[in-house]
This record gives C-alpha cells, sequence and structure tokens, in this order.
C-alpha cells in the first residue's frame, strides 16, 4: 500500500487503534497493522497502533511488519515484568504500570508495554484495564507538540502513566491520615478493623514502591534517549524532566507513606503494651491485697493453740489484722498509682 489514505479495518479489529501524524499533523487513523510498513516509508510519518489483548499471531505480525526482536515479543507476551527499558538493535522495549485503587485500599496494577522507534509507538496491554483513552486525550490537549513525533507520543504515555501513581497515593494518603489521626484515641482494646486497614495499607504501598520506584531510573534512561526517539528539541526538553521529577516525588511520597504507616502500627504496638502493663500492674496489685486475708486465715486455720485459739477475741484480732494489712496495701498501691 503506497496511497496516503488508510485502509478501514475490518469489524473483528475494531479493538485496534492507530494514528498517522505527519510533520506535527494528524494526517490518519484506523488503519490495520498491515498498513504500519507503508505508512512508515513515507517521510515525516510517525505512527501509533494500539494492541489490546494481542494474540501471538498478531505479535509476530507486528514483529514482521517492523523488525522486533523475538526476546522483545516474549516479554510482551509474558508481561508481569518489573518496570524496564530494554534496548535492542532497531528499537526499544518499556514496560510499566498504572496504578488505581479498587474495593478499598486494594491496589491494582495494569501492565502497559510499548515497542518504541525513531517513528513509531506501538502500546500492548489488556483491554479494558489500561486508559488508552486518557492517553490519547493527552496527545490531542497537547497537539501542538506533535511535531517533535515518536517523543511526543512517549511523553503522553509517560504522564498518564506517572499520573495514575498520584491518583493512588492520594487516596492511600487520605487513608494513612485518617488512621494516624485516630491512633491515640485508641484505648488498647480491640482493633480489627484498624490493624485490617493497617495490614491492606502496607500491602498496598509495597505494591506501589514495586511498580513506581524503578520508574525514576527508566524515564532517566529515555530522557538519554530522547534523541534517538526523535524527543531531542529543546521544546520537548523541560516535559520530559517534568514526568521524571513526577516520577521522584511519587517514589518519594511512597517512602513516606511507608514509613508513617510502621510509625502509626508501632504506636499502637506501643499503647497496647502499656495497657497490658497497666493491667498486669492492676492484677498483681489485687492479688497482693488478696493474698494477706488468705495468709492470715491460713495462719489462724492450724489445729495447735495458740494465743486466742478458739476464742472470739482471736476472731477479732485475725480480721483485723486481715483489713489493716488490706487497707495498708491498697494505701501503699495508689500512692505509687498501681491502682
Amino acid at each position: 500500500m503506497s496511497s496516503t489514505e488508510p485502509s478501514h479495518a475490518e469489524p473483528s479489529a475494531v479493538r485496534q487503534r492507530s494514528r498517522a501524524y505527519r510533520n506535527g499533523e494528524l494526517v490518519a487513523e484506523g488503519f490495520p497493522m498491515a498498513d504500519l510498513s507503508d505508512w512508515l516509508e513515507q517521510d515525516g510519518t510517525t505512527v501509533w497502533f494500539d494492541l489490546p489483548d494481542p494474540s501471538p499471531q498478531e505479535l509476530n505480525e507486528l514483529a514482521e511488519e517492523l523488525g522486533l526482536h523475538a526476546l522483545a515479543v516474549e516479554d510482551a507476551v509474558k508481561g508481569r515484568q518489573r518496570p524496564k527499558l530494554d534496548r535492542y538493535e532497531g528499537h526499544e522495549l518499556f514496560t510499566g504500570y498504572a496504578v488505581r485503587v479498587l474495593d478499598g485500599l486494594h491496589l491494582r496494577t495494569v501492565t502497559i508495554t510499548a515497542f518504541i522507534t525513531r517513528r513509531a509507538l506501538i502500546t500492548v496491554h489488556q483491554g479494558g484495564e489500561f486508559d488508552i483513552d486518557d492517553v490519547v486525550a493527552r496527545w490531542d490537549n497537547s497537539a501542538d507538540l506533535a511535531a517533535h513525533g515518536c517523543g511526543f507520543l512517549l511523553y503522553g504515555l509517560l504522564d498518564h502513566v506517572v499520573d495514575s501513581y498520584f491518583a493512588a497515593l492520594d487516596v492511600l494518603d487520605d487513608a494513612a491520615e485518617e488512621l494516624s489521626d485516630r491512633v491515640f484515641d485508641w484505648d488498647g482494646g480491640p482493633a480489627r478493623d484498624e490493624v485490617r486497614r493497617l495490614y491492606e495499607l502496607r500491602r498496598g504501598l509495597l505494591t506501589a514502591r514495586r511498580v513506581i520506584a524503578p520508574m525514576r531510573e527508566v524515564i532517566n534512561s529515555l530522557m538519554r534517549l530522547r534523541r534517538d526517539l526523535g524527543g531531542g528539541s529543546s521544546e520537548m526538553a523541560p516535559y520530559y524532566q517534568d514526568v521524571y521529577d513526577h516520577a521522584i516525588r511519587a517514589a518519594d511520597w511512597t517512602d513516606n507513606l511507608r514509613d508513617l504507616i510502621a510509625t502509626v502500627r508501632e504506636t499502637q504496638l506501643t499503647i497496647q503494651g502499656n495497657r497490658m502493663n497497666l493491667i498486669m500492674k492492676k492484677v498483681t496489685s489485687w492479688a497482693a491485697i488478696i493474698a494477706v486475708p488468705t495468709a492470715v486465715t491460713g495462719f489462724y486455720g492450724q489445729n495447735v493453740p495458740y494465743p486466742g485459739f478458739s476464742t472470739q477475741a482471736g476472731f477479732w484480732t485475725s480480721t483485723g489484722i486481715m483489713l489493716a494489712l488490706s487497707v495498708g496495701l491498697y494505701v501503699a498501691f495508689r500512692l505509687r498509682d498501681w491502682l
């Protein structure tokens, strides 16, 4: 195909999306994968092709169209890679994760894989999970940057991914602040809800750290590759730097939240320990008070003669001793704040 007009995709391929930009202008949309190489043969053209839920056959076809490395295709098929940027001859493979909070504090990660060449960006993801519409909207809102080719497309993708971190961390931050504000209201008694929310928060933050922390190095590597990706102009440099700064802020925010949750949990355990010590102190004090009458009655219960044995005077003497010692212990413990 050599004409500048795209062919129309079949209804079964509607889920695939594509765009072609020439000299900063959007000139075509909705062309099939088979036309990728034809569009790339035209000077000044940059293409984007979105491939949700790809089959092995589709990825093989894509590899033939763009000359992709077999290992890059294998990584795209397997998924669940750590955030990274792999370099191959003629292209790069970017793997990252967008995140969002579901069902309270459960953090869900969505894989996005992108094959990057000098004039093409191919996105691979799970259909219905990754919000590719938001990425397209960012491109449309920054159409004045489209002249920078693949660097412009990649920036919009990275911006969406990093912004998803802030949206998720904002929810986790609100939950962490709520728990930290209530930590001193906890009296040390049963706190299943608090402990459960703390556990969910810690698990969510561990997930966030796993996908956010490596993105700093990934974006830094992409910034060094801007010239090869068509994004090395001075106009695009501040945009990449902005995304990089946001990634650093998101990673720092994640670490700060982890520290806050650890502090809240430590405070809870300290309160619980203090309350346990108070309970043990009171129980021990009462046990000591109760032990006095037990000791006195045990002594007077001996079947041997002693002063006051089997007399009313002995009864009142033993009772007085029990009362005097019990009251004395009670007063002493109260003065020491043991009761």
